[in-house]
């Protein structure tokens, strides 16, 4: 056998997921650009040009979407950089319940997404919900954490880091294993401290985990709806609403043309912002 035959007969081992990958991902991405542009049922569909855009554009209650899943996105990805960093950094020494705990904290990611918001729906009722009640057991008057348009918003974030947090944390262990061990010796021999190990050799070192969470969470975060749908549905009002919550409910209405057109545009909006971002991390990265 040739070598060109050799080169050929591998290719063949990639048809399958190209197949996959071409059905599954790139034809639905032109379509959905194409049925942006008509008003569209399932058995029929006539081309309207940008109305779509138009009119989803003009969404009254876009602009508290669009700010909603900004503070969304930078909170839920700060708070699982802080705590899975912290997490990782203590569940990477000598404790000997660590791979116990290290189960623990990821046991929420592997949850359905649903449950989860249905279960602290429950908890978070502002009469019935156990927080309240264990607050009000301690003699504090619990908030109505999903009924606040002060607090639905926040609520949500803190069901959103506590169910993500552990892939975070996943993410640094690995960066955190990977960092050579003469590193940790030297700053030990100059007498530092266990702090000193964080902050000169472990924080920086992780850098590229910390992208790589950076980016998966604040992508997901712009993305994000069933949490919020499943506890808030946008409410009260508009005040939890999320681009992609504003999106669901025109294709809720039947405008499907219109929601179609919400979905290229969120494409854009995730693509303009992680672009960039990618970009300044990697090159922070680099000049570390």
């Amino acid at each position: 056998m040739t070598n060109s035959t050799t080169r050929l007969y591998s290719y063949y081992f990639f048809i399958p997921a190209a197949v996959a990958y071409v059905l599954f991902f790139i034809a639905p991405t032109f379509l959905s650009f194409f049925f942006s542009l008509t008003v569209w049922t399932l058995s029929d569909w006539s081309f309207t040009g940008l109305d779509n855009f138009r009119i989803f554009l003009t969404e009254p209650s876009l602009n508290i979407g669009f700010r909603n899943s900004l503070v969304y996105a930078s909170a839920t990805c700060g708070l699982k950089v802080v705590f899975g960093f912290l997490l990782a950094a203590f569940l990477c020494t000598d404790l000997k319940t660590k791979g116990f705990l290290r189960a623990i904290i990821y046991f929420p990611n592997i949850l359905s997404t649903i449950a989860v918001g249905i279960m602290f729906s429950s908890l978070m009722h502002p009469s019935r919900g156990l927080i309240n009640a264990t607050l009000a057991a301690a003699g504090i008057r619990g908030p109505d954490w999903l009924g606040d348009p002060r607090m639905a918003l926040f609520s949500v974030i803190l069901v959103d880091v506590w169910k993500g947090v552990g892939i975070a944390m996943t993410i640094f262990i690995a960066g955190i294993q990977a960092i050579p061990t003469h590193y940790y010796e030297a700053i030990m021999i100059d007498g530092g401290s266990a702090f000193h190990k964080l902050r000169y050799i472990t924080f920086p070192l992780s850098r590229s985990s910390m992208n790589s969470v950076i980016m998966l969470a604040f992508i997901g975060g712009i993305r994000s709806f069933d949490l919020i749908w499943v506890m808030t549905k946008g409410g009260p009002g508009f005040t939890s609403d999320l681009i992609a919550s504003i999106i669901y409910k025109q294709l809720q209405g039947g405008f499907y043309g219109i929601s179609t057109a919400g979905n290229v545009v969120l494409f854009f909006i995730v693509s303009l912002l992680a672009v960039p971002m990618y970009r300044f991390l990697t090159r922070v990265e680099v000049d570390l």
